[in-house]
């Protein structure tokens, strides 16, 4: 079992917030008000179930706050304990309040892809009534957490190396062999990480057999493992906060010719996929080395998804890599690359790892081996 109680790790959220800080103020406002529970994770530490965070544009960390209600006074003085809390059930109405009554014409971002349409309308009603501006921004906090520090990137290696683990544990064992079904082999490998510490499943477990495995994003059900049949098993689990990802296809029995054809096409695609990831290329791009394998290979309309997309705070975040993606590869991001082939009614293929970008190349956080393996 490995064991993140004994973790402890430095990070500095006022850092966090003075990077948002200075990123909102280049947008001509204030304050922000973050209400996205994530979001107010990375900026606070805090973890409860309702909460927002005002924090000021300029240099002074001190002035920033917190508001939740008071389930959560005692969490909220441990977790957050660096920013003042003030308790109330509507935290984004409070902390407009404190903006307002600390400067008279705030001028006040909040989170335009977070905030409902009827909240924004009570919003902007209280700031009529004490003199504010609102201006919705949107993904201020998703492009900061793009790049991960190194507290990040430990956590998210820990929750690969849970993952590695986990499916080790069930190879060694022969858990994954004919005559059980999806389900079991999924069930087993969910409690097999909680066993070694993780605090949940990053996704539901998919584990795809015979011609199920064609399915991109099949949830396990009662289908019996039968000998010849590929085996796709895609998972992973969270450690303190932070998501694993990762996808291993196998065959039960010796392997047909067409089965290990769209094995090694996807697989030489996936190897083109990482080589791709270098600092400052083109997401697109990324995504284009790796289609262009299976493409020219003939099952181009057969890989049915975008390359990869970042892991941290949830499973899927920013950036994604996809043919239609914009934008480059920054320096420290945390990405899947995960290409595939799919041939309905016979069965798919797909290889995928957690990688950290850095100027040295990227480095798999996930390290079983991606070869054909018999079981």
């Amino acid at each position: 079992m490995f064991n993140n109680a004994d973790m402890h790790f430095s990070t500095n959220h006022g850092d966090r917030r003075a990077r948002l800080a200075a990123e909102i103020e280049a947008s001509d406002v204030d304050a922000i008000i973050v209400s996205d529970l994530t979001n107010l994770r990375y900026l606070t530490g805090f973890t409860g179930s309702n909460g927002a965070a005002l924090v000021w544009a300029g240099s002074d960390r001190d002035r920033d706050r917190i508001s939740t209600d008071g389930r959560y006074i005692t969490q909220v003085g441990e977790q957050a304990a660096d920013l003042r809390a003030e308790i109330n059930r509507d935290c984004p109405s409070a902390l407009l309040r404190v903006a307002a009554a600390e400067r008279p014409g705030v001028r006040v971002a909040i989170e335009g892809h977070v905030v409902t349409v009827s909240d924004y309308s009570r919003l902007a009603e209280l700031a009529a009534e004490v003199g504010a501006a609102l201006t919705p921004v949107t993904d201020a906090v998703e492009r900061l957490r793009i790049v991960k520090d190194a507290d990040e990137v430990d956590l998210i290696t820990s929750a690969c190396r849970v993952g590695d683990a986990a499916l080790a544990a069930l190879i060694d064992r022969g858990a994954i062999t004919p005559g059980r079904t999806e389900r079991q082999v999924a069930r087993e490998l969910e409690w097999e990480m909680f066993a070694l510490g993780a605090d949940a499943i990053a996704f539901e477990t998919i584990v795809a057999t015979g011609a199920m495995s064609a399915i991109p994003h099949h949830r396990p059900m009662d289908v019996v493992l039968r000998a010849g049949d590929l085996v796709k098993i895609d998972f992973g689990c969270v450690w303190s906060g932070y998501h694993s990802d990762m996808t291993r296809t196998f065959v039960l029995g010796e392997p047909q010719a067409w089965q290990t054809e769209i094995f090694d096409i996807v697989l030489t695609a996936q190897q083109a996929g990482r080589d791709a990831l270098t600092v400052g290329a083109e997401l697109a791009d990324i995504d284009a080395a790796a289609r262009r394998i299976i493409t020219d290979a003939g099952y181009g309309e057969y890989y049915v998804h975008g390359l990869g997309h970042g892991v941290g705070l949830q499973i899927h975040e920013a950036p994604g890599i996809g043919a239609a993606a914009s934008g480059t590869l920054p320096d420290g991001a945390t990405v899947t690359v995960e290409p595939g082939i799919y041939l309905p009614g016979r069965g798919g293929v797909r290889i995928e790892d957690t990688l950290v970008v850095t100027d040295a190349g990227p480095t798999s956080l996930t390290t079983t081996s991606r070869a054909l393996r018999v079981l």
